[in-house]
C-alpha cells in the first residue's frame, strides 16, 4: 500500500491514480501520450492533404489560397473545395475507426469489422438502390447509409439470436448476410445502364469527391452525440476480457452492454459509409494500430478515432499525387489494406498465439 492509499498491484502499469477529496480517476498515461502524438500528426496530414494536388498547384499558391490572399479562383478551390473535403474525411475516418474498435472488441477478433458483419454492405445497398433507374447515376442522400446499416444490423441480430449473443456468432452470421446483401447490390447494378453504373461506381469504391459542408455539418453533429457514448461504452467493454460470469459478478449487464456497443458501431459505420462510401481498410487497421500504441489494458476508442482520421487524411493526400489523375480514397486504402491484412493474418500474437 502506497502513501496515497493505492495498492500498486491494483493500478495498471500504464496509469496514474489522480485524487481530489473522495473522488479518484485512473489517468491513462500511455493513451494520453498516444493522443499527444496523433493530434499533431493529424494536423500535419491535414496540411499535406490541403496542399496535395494532381494539377500541380505550387505550394505558394496553395498557401495564398488558404490564407485568402490569392486570386479568387485559388481561394475558392482551397477554401471551398479542399478544406471542407479534408474535414469531412477526418470525421469519416474517426467514425470508421471507432466502429471498427467496437466490433472487434465485441467479437473478440481483430478481423471483425463493420465490413464483415453486414453493416457496410447494408449501407451500400441502400445508397446503390437509390440510384437504380436514375439517368444521371447520382446516388441518394447520405442519410440512406445509416438506414441501410440499421436494416442489415437488425437482420444479423435476428439471425444470430440477439445482440447479446457471443461475438463469434454475430461474426459468422454477419459474413453470410453481408455476402447476400452484396450479391443483391451487384444484381441491381448489373441491370442498370452504363451511365448509372459508372456514376455509382466512383462512390462505391469510397470517395470524398464533392463532399462539403452540406454533409460535414450533420456528420459533425452526429459525432458530437455518438463519440461520447462510444467512449463510455468502451469503458464497459473492457470487462469483456473476463468471462461472462466474472463480468456479471462485477455488476455488468453484458447483454445490454453488447447491444449498446453494437448499436453505436452500426450508427457510426452507417453514417461514415453514407457520406464517404464503403472505404476499406480503415475500420480494420485503425483499432489494431491504436491497440499496439495504447497497450493491451484498454479498449482504444479515442485512439482508434485519431488513427482512423490520420489514415483517411494520408490516403486522401496520397490519392491526389500518386497518379496523373486523382485516385479515390477507397482505392488507396484498398491497396494499402491488402498487405496490412496479410500482416495481421501471418503475424502470431505473442500473448494468445492467435492471428
Amino acid at each position: 500500500m502506497t502513501a496515497s492509499g493505492t495498492h500498486p498491484a491494483l493500478t495498471p502499469p500504464d496509469s496514474t491514480v489522480l485524487r481530489a477529496g473522495t473522488l479518484s480517476w485512473l489517468f491513462p498515461r500511455r493513451s494520453a501520450l498516444v493522443a499527444a502524438f496523433l493530434v499533431p500528426l493529424i494536423l500535419l496530414l491535414i496540411t499535406l492533404a490541403i496542399m496535395a494536388s494532381s494539377t500541380g498547384m505550387p505550394l505558394s499558391q496553395t498557401l495564398s489560397g488558404l490564407l485568402g490572399t490569392g486570386d479568387p479562383g485559388t481561394v475558392m478551390i482551397v477554401r471551398e473545395f479542399r478544406l471542407p473535403r479534408v474535414g469531412v474525411g477526418i470525421m469519416v475516418g474517426a467514425a470508421l475507426g471507432i466502429a471498427g474498435c467496437l466490433t472487434q472488441t465485441l467479437a473478440g477478433n481483430r478481423l471483425a469489422t463493420p465490413d464483415l458483419i453486414g453493416v457496410n454492405e447494408g449501407a451500400t445497398a441502400a445508397v446503390v438502390a437509390s440510384a437504380a433507374g436514375s439517368a444521371t447515376g447520382m446516388v441518394g442522400g447520405w442519410w440512406l447509409g445509416p438506414l441501410g446499416a440499421v436494416a442489415a444490423a437488425v437482420l444479423v441480430v435476428l439471425c444470430a439470436g440477439g445482440a447479446g449473443s457471443r461475438g463469434y456468432r454475430l461474426l459468422v452470421v454477419g459474413i453470410g448476410v453481408s455476402t447476400f446483401i452484396g450479391a443483391v447490390s451487384d444484381l441491381i447494378m448489373s441491370r442498370e445502364n452504363d451511365n448509372t453504373a459508372g456514376g455509382v461506381f466512383l462512390w462505391a469504391v469510397g470517395s470524398l469527391n464533392g463532399r462539403d459542408g452540406s454533409v460535414g455539418t450533420p456528420l459533425l453533429t452526429a459525432l458530437l452525440f455518438l463519440v461520447p457514448l462510444a467512449l463510455m461504452a468502451g469503458q464497459r467493454l473492457q470487462l469483456l476480457r473476463f468471462d461472462d460470469d466474472m463480468a456479471a459478478c462485477l455488476g455488468v449487464d453484458l447483454r445490454r452492454v453488447r447491444a449498446v456497443a453494437l448499436a453505436l458501431a452500426v450508427a457510426l459505420a452507417g453514417i461514415a459509409v453514407g457520406v464517404g462510401g464503403p472505404i476499406a481498410f480503415v475500420a480494420l487497421a485503425a483499432p489494431i494500430l491504436a491497440q499496439r500504441l495504447s497497450g493491451p489494458t484498454r479498449v482504444p476508442v479515442l485512439g482508434s478515432a485519431l488513427t482512423g482520421a490520420a489514415l483517411i487524411a494520408a490516403a486522401d493526400a496520397l490519392g491526389r499525387v500518386a497518379a496523373p489523375v486523382e485516385l479515390p480514397v477507397g482505392v488507396v486504402t484498398s491497396v494499402l489494406g491488402g498487405p496490412f491484412l496479410l500482416w495481421v493474418l501471418l503475424r502470431s500474437d505473442r500473448t494468445t498465439g492467435k492471428a
